[in-house]
């Protein structure tokens, strides 16, 4: 993503959203940055903003996050393997799996789960309000995060999930191992979160003026002895109530308790990473209205063998769970 920060000034006090950042040189057509307002990639004052219609005022800061440069180009179907875990004729609910990037970018052309979804619905069944190369794509989980995760197959019912995101009332929660000991059950980190000044690559809390804010909410399951070569490990469930760019990891690493593995913002050697090439985190639940049904649809997902693997060999270290452990724990061991 290219991100571009503006300031507005007294000229264009008053004018819609829309059309202001269609005159601005760095951004694409109005119509396009339309879309990019109902995709959530537009943010004022570091709160996201949804409507097209609203007026600027002389002093607002706005991100936009413009989506890679591409060549123009249909996606291809791939018969990729999907894991659905709930599907009707509006949206999926799918276990992603490490390794599958969400959507095309640089350096991924092809075999994403874009493509996944394409072979699966068709190119004409799917939400298309992401961009054209991010069919079917609500949310987005990182390349080597598993786990649950929504599409929709048309735009109307990704409009309707993207606003259960805003408004906080889709259910997404996570399970990461951190490195070191965590004394209080429980926790939430409210900061701003903006890209790395120092490697573009990575984000950062910050608190510069166009940093988005970001929330995330954690419980300790399980606490696990330090050994000779680590500090010990806490067990914890993530609940995001923002959707930030490596928003979990970004903030374990804030409060120093990076997570178990991560090659961007871990720490440690490699068998203090229990010998994962990849960080430790797994989207275990999620739990939401239908926006067409209005049932109610909760899923849930064990953690993935290697993930497990690592559970394993630490879990005769245990401290003991706590209560909250107690009851999560066994269903993603499916003890």
């Amino acid at each position: 993503m290219a991100d571009v920060h503006l300031l507005v000034t007294s000229e264009y006090e008053g004018m819609r959203l829309d059309a202001f950042l269609g005159a601005q040189e760095s951004c694409p057509t109005r119509s396009a940055c339309a879309k990019l307002i109902e995709a959530g990639s537009v943010a004022v004052n570091g709160e996201d903003c949804y409507s097209k219609r609203y007026a600027v005022s002389s002093g607002d800061r706005i991100e936009v996050d413009l989506p890679e440069t591409r060549e123009p180009g249909a996606i291809e179907g791939q018969a990729i393997p999907l894991d659905i875990r709930y599907e009707d004729e509006y949206l999926i609910v799918l276990s992603k799996q490490r390794g599958l990037v969400c959507h095309p970018a640089h350096g991924h052309d092809s075999g994403t789960l874009a493509n996944a979804l394409v072979y699966h619905c068709g190119i004409d069944h799917l939400g298309t309000l992401q961009g054209e190369d991010r069919p079917g794509i609500v949310h987005r989980l990182d390349r080597d995060t598993s786990g649950l995760m929504l599409a929709a197959k048309d735009d109307d019912t990704q409009r309707a999930l993207q606003d259960l995101i805003r408004l906080r009332t889709l259910d997404r929660r996570y399970i990461a191992l951190c490195h070191g000991y965590i004394a209080m059950d429980s926790g939430t980190i409210n900061t701003g979160i903006a890209r790395s000044t120092r490697d573009r690559v990575k984000m950062a809390v910050s608190d510069d003026p166009f940093a988005r804010q970001a929330i995330t909410t954690f419980q300790v399951l399980e606490r696990f002895e330090a050994h000779r070569g680590d500090e010990g490990y806490t067990l914890v469930e993530c609940h995001l109530y923002t959707g930030r760019t490596h928003q979990i990891r970004v903030h374990m690493r804030h409060i120093n308790h990076a997570l178990v593995g991560d090659p961007l913002y871990g720490c440690g050697s490699v068998r203090s990473n229990l010998d994962l090439t990849r960080q430790f985190l797994h989207s275990w639940r999620v739990k939401f209205d239908h926006p067409v049904t209005g049932e109610v649809i909760e899923r849930r997902d064990v953690l993935p063998w290697d993930l497990a693997a690592a559970y394993d060999e630490i879990a005769d270290r245990s401290m003991g769970r706590t209560e909250a452990g107690d009851g999560i724990i066994p269903y993603l061991l499916e003890e």
